[in-house]
């Protein structure tokens, strides 16, 4: 079977995630947290790096139909074969420091002879485990992993060519249950789960925390499906969201532009912050303003762009070249490089969460505005530094535009701050002069007055779709001749099947990397929420149906779109692909839709 991204459908437990394709098959599963090694690595490589298929015995392709139970995470996989029909229900219930994944097959008619593979491969499908019975379990162990695989008596079982078999016959009406367990090796195997007790729980427990959404426009079930996945995103012991719950998922089919997104950027905040606020759900956007508070806590030089989920400043990146990447997409990377640079962006997003929050009523923390001031004193002496810009180049810094006009962001809401809650205490008329200077370059160095529209960097005639983003947080009105000029520059330049790409293609100098990649899914939404604002609400309405028509069958989206092929591409599933979908749902809708 040719595999796609968007045959996978995602379930999780809030510390780490499964993706389950259209054939059974559990792909990829990192235990037990997102950033750990993969137990299940097929989806980076064969069958010999791990993986789980649950099907019935003679399938060899993709199931009859799949959906998530309504307003859960709970996905139900059925076929329909010439003996009978038969349905897989797969979940991961919440609990601490043990994950659970949990299969449950059940007879929808005839009978079915069901077959379980299971190939455990430890360290990203490079260690095989050695696998023993206790008390009627299989229990695979290899260095400081140790999962135990529990089935019900009527099954058979056995072990061949280092992979453990099960087969079963299933009526109509009866169930079989399995359930696979990680824990420490060094410690005892946790308490047991009753895995259809975990079943009702999780389906009571999803919808009604789905219940809670206070969008009631049009889309509503795309946007409840979109702020499902970002709750499965979150680690939930630290309130971190993850970019996306995998690595080295290509950009370019058989290209390199392969990357690790299980960690948590800055870059994402305000809008997360937005979409969980408007959204109704203030419990985890605490967690998350909680979350940045402390990864950003430290000298305001070492601020980074993103973070593990706990807050980790170290993210080492290499290559795994046992993996052969996805639909051969090598290098296969762990890790991401990326957090060494300097992006002056963050800072406008730090500042413009913090000053988000604060509006929202979240509670403050004492030490919120002291981390702030620090932050502001850097910026004011470090400002004019170029950098690599919001989409983490690797060919070299520039003065990018949109990282100065976050400069600016962050200098407008410390000024802003002052002038709202006269308590705090702050350089009011420094904080001033430093946002009208950066105003005033940012206008004369980063406007190309010719075209009538924003550049990429200084000097440049490259666009960014990034631009769009310049009325969004105040920067200049969205009527002004030079923010409509820069929306039809973007929209023209940039757009490719009726979507956007990141930045102008020809910047090769400034991408520093061979190939080329799909549109830019979060762009496009970009694009929607600027002609929405300039009075082109039909465009705009348009446009987000044709993108909430990317989804797959199940509702997700990954990073990026090609529309030659019509495929999705990049890390799956995304965040700021799906913050994006809520944001400009909110936008569009909200007047009639949200509390």
């Amino acid at each position: 079977m040719d595999r796609r991204i968007e045959d996978y459908a995602l379930i999780g437990d809030e510390q780490t995630v499964a993706l389950v394709g259209r054939d059974g098959s559990v792909d990829w599963l990192c235990l037990p947290r997102f950033d750990s090694s993969a137990c299940f690595a097929r989806l980076l490589g064969d069958e010999d790096n791990g993986h789980w298929k649950m099907a019935p015995k003679d399938a060899d392709g993709p199931c009859t139909r799949r959906a998530y139970r309504r307003d859960t995470l709970v996905l139900d996989t059925e076929w329909d074969t010439p003996e009978g029909s038969v349905r897989v229900t797969d979940l991961m219930p919440q609990r601490d420091r043990a994950p659970d994944l949990v299969r449950i097959v059940e007879g929808l008619r005839g009978q079915v002879t069901v077959r379980s593979t299971l190939r455990l491969r430890f360290d990203y499908g490079s260690v095989i485990p050695w696998v023993r019975r206790s008390d009627g379990h299989r229990v695979a162990v290899a260095g400081p992993d140790s999962v135990w695989l529990r089935s019900e008596p009527q099954v058979r079982t056995w072990g061949e060519h280092h992979t453990t078999y099960s087969e079963f016959t299933v009526a109509e009406g009866e169930k079989v249950a399995f359930v696979l367990t990680w824990h420490p090796s060094h410690e005892p195997r946790p308490e047991l789960i009753d895995p259809y007790e975990a079943l009702h729980t999780s389906v009571r427990d999803w919808r009604a925390w789905a219940s809670r959404c206070r969008y009631t426009g049009p889309y509503r079930d795309a946007v409840v499906r979109s702020l499902i996945t970002l709750k499965a995103l979150t680690y939930a012991p630290t309130g971190g969201i993850v970019a996306a719950p995998t690595t080295s998922l290509p950009e370019e089919i058989g290209g390199v532009r392969n990357w690790d997104y299980r960690y948590a950027w800055l870059r994402d905040s305000t809008l997360t912050l937005g979409a969980l606020l408007t959204a109704g759900y203030d419990g985890e956007a605490k967690a998350w303003r909680d979350w940045l508070l402390r990864a950003v806590a430290g000298d305001p030089a070492d601020l980074q762009i993103m973070y593990g989920i706990a807050g980790e400043r170290r993210l080492p990146e290499t290559e795994l070249p046992w993996l052969s990447g996805f639909a051969g997409s090598a290098p296969v990377r762990i890790g991401n490089e990326a957090v060494n640079q300097l992006q002056l962006d963050v800072y406008g997003e730090v500042m413009d969460s913090l000053a988000l929050a604060r509006r929202a009523g979240l509670p403050t923390r004492p030490h919120m505005w002291a981390i702030q001031v620090a932050l502001m004193d850097w910026l004011r002496e470090n400002w004019r530094q170029p950098d690599e810009g919001l989409w983490e180049v690797r060919g070299g810094r520039r003065q990018f535009v949109h990282s100065k006009v976050m400069v600016w962001v962050a200098a407008d809401r410390a000024v802003r701050a002052l002038e709202e809650y006269p308590e705090l205490d702050g350089d009011l008329d420094s904080w001033r002069a430093l946002r009208d200077e950066v105003h005033r370059e940012v206008c004369e160095k980063g406007y190309d007055p010719e075209r009538n529209t924003f550049t990429q960097y200084y000097g440049s005639r490259g666009l960014d779709a990034a631009l769009l983003l310049i009325p969004r947080v105040g920067f200049l009105p969205h009527d002004d001749p030079r923010v409509t000029g820069t929306i039809a520059a973007v929209r023209a330049e940039l757009g490719h099947g009726g979507f956007l790409r990141r930045y102008s293609a020809e910047e090769t100098s400034v991408d520093g990397l061979p190939g080329g990649e799909g549109t830019f899914l979060v762009c496009s939404f970009w694009l929607a929420d600027a002609l929405h604002a300039t009075g082109r609400t039909k465009e705009a309405e348009e446009l987000f149906e044709r993108l909430v028509g990317l989804t797959n069958d199940v509702g997700l989206l990954a990073e990026e779109y090609d529309p030659v092929d019509g495929r999705q591409l990049g890390n799956f599933p995304q965040a700021f692909s799906h913050i994006g979908l809520v944001n400009t749902a909110l936008a569009l809708y909200g007047g009639e839709g949200a509390g």
